[in-house]
C-alpha cells in the first residue's frame, strides 16, 4: 500500500521516467500522435450535432434535413475537439503539469517532441475548425457566427493556455457546458432550421451535463497530481467525495431531462441504452482503488454520450 502511495510523487510520464532512468525514451510514433489526439472524448462533439440536426428537423416546417451542414457541423465540433486535446498537451507540458500525472506519455511532456510542434498541431485543427465554421456561415447567411466561432477557439485555447488558464481555476466544467453543450447543440439546430425549439434547448442541457460528468472522470483521476503540480480544477476544490456526487447527478440530470422529453417522443426512451455504460461508469466512480480504473469510467462515460444523442435526435425525428 505504501509502495502506491509513492508512486503518486513520480512522473506518471513512461518517457519522462525512462529518460531520468537513463532508459531510451524512443521516437514518436504515429500512435503517440493518435493518443495525444485523445480519441476517447471525440464521441462528446458528435452528441451535439446529431441532436441539434434532430432538432432542427422537428423546428423545420418542411422536415428537412440539412446533411451537408450538418457534416459541416460535425467537422467544426470534431477539428476543435481535436484543437483543444493537443493546445491541452501543450500548456500542461510546458507548464510542468503533466510531469505529475499516471497515464500513457503526452508529447510535450515527454521531450521527445519539440512543443513548438504540438502547438502547430493544435493551430492546425482550430483552423480547419475555423475554415469548416467559414462554410456554414456562408452557406447559411449567418455572419453574426463569425464572433461565436472566434470565442469558442478562444475558449478552447485559455482552457489550459496562457498566465491564467480557466481550466486551471475550477472553471473547466462551466466553459465544457457552455461550448460543447449549449453553443454546439443550438448553433447546429440554427444554422439548420433558423430557429430553437424548447427541445434544442433541452438537448443542449443534455449534451453539456454528460460533457461535464466526462471531464469530472477525467480530473476525478488526476486530482492528487493536479494538486501537486498546483492545477486547480473543480475536483481539486470540491475533494473527491463531492466529484463523486457531483459526476453522479450530472449523469442523474441528464438522462432526467431524456425521460422528461420521452413522454413526448416516446423513442427517445431507447436513449437509457446509454445506461448500459453510464451505469457502470457510475459504479466505478465511486468503487475505484487507483486512478487508472476511471481512464475506463471516461470512457464509458463518454461512449454514454452519443448513444444518448442518437436516439433523442431519432426521437425528434420519429
Amino acid at each position: 500500500m505504501a509502495h502506491a502511495k509513492n508512486t503518486w510523487h513520480v512522473s506518471g510520464n513512461p518517457a519522462k521516467r525512462a529518460r531520468a532512468e537513463g532508459g531510451p525514451a524512443g521516437p514518436v510514433t504515429l500512435g503517440d500522435w493518435i493518443g495525444a489526439a485523445r480519441l476517447r472524448t471525440l464521441p462528446l462533439a458528435v452528441t451535439p450535432v446529431v441532436i441539434g440536426s434532430g432538432a432542427a428537423v422537428l423546428a423545420d416546417p418542411q422536415h428537412l434535413f440539412h446533411g451537408m451542414i450538418a457534416l459541416a457541423c460535425l467537422a467544426v465540433a470534431v477539428f476543435l475537439q481535436i484543437g483543444v486535446n493537443f493546445a491541452n498537451d501543450y500548456s500542461d507540458g510546458v507548464k510542468g503539469t503533466d510531469n505529475f500525472r499516471v497515464g500513457p506519455a503526452r508529447l510535450t511532456a515527454s521531450g521527445r517532441i519539440p512543443a513548438r510542434r504540438v502547438l502547430a498541431v493544435a493551430l492546425a485543427f482550430f483552423g480547419l475548425a475555423a475554415i469548416a465554421g467559414l462554410a456554414i456561415v456562408i452557406r447559411t447567411g449567418q455572419w453574426w457566427l463569425l464572433a461565436v466561432g472566434a470565442a469558442s477557439i478562444v475558449a478552447a485555447w485559455f482552457y489550459t493556455g496562457g498566465r491564467r488558464p480557466y481550466g486551471y481555476n475550477a472553471l473547466g466544467e462551466v466553459f465544457v457546458f457552455v461550448f460543447f453543450g449549449l453553443v454546439a447543440t443550438l448553433g447546429t439546430t440554427w444554422v439548420q432550421a433558423q430557429d430553437l425549439p424548447q427541445e434544442a434547448w433541452f438537448g443542449a442541457v443534455v449534451a453539456g451535463l454528460l460533457a461535464c460528468a466526462v471531464l469530472l472522470a477525467n480530473n476525478l483521476r488526476d486530482i492528487e497530481q493536479d494538486r501537486t503540480a498546483g492545477k486547480r480544477t473543480l475536483s481539486v476544490v470540491i475533494g473527491r467525495r463531492g466529484t463523486q456526487i457531483l459526476y453522479t447527478v450530472l449523469l442523474a440530470g441528464a438522462f432526467g431531462i431524456v425521460a422528461w422529453l420521452a413522454v413526448f417522443y416516446p423513442i427517445a426512451w431507447l436513449a437509457f441504452f446509454g445506461l448500459l455504460t453510464a451505469g457502470p461508469a457510475i459504479a466505478i466512480v465511486w468503487s475505484y482503488k487507483t486512478p487508472r480504473e476511471l481512464v475506463t469510467a471516461l470512457a464509458l462515460t463518454s461512449i454514454s454520450s452519443p448513444i444518448v444523442g442518437v436516439f433523442l435526435a431519432w426521437g425528434f425525428v420519429g
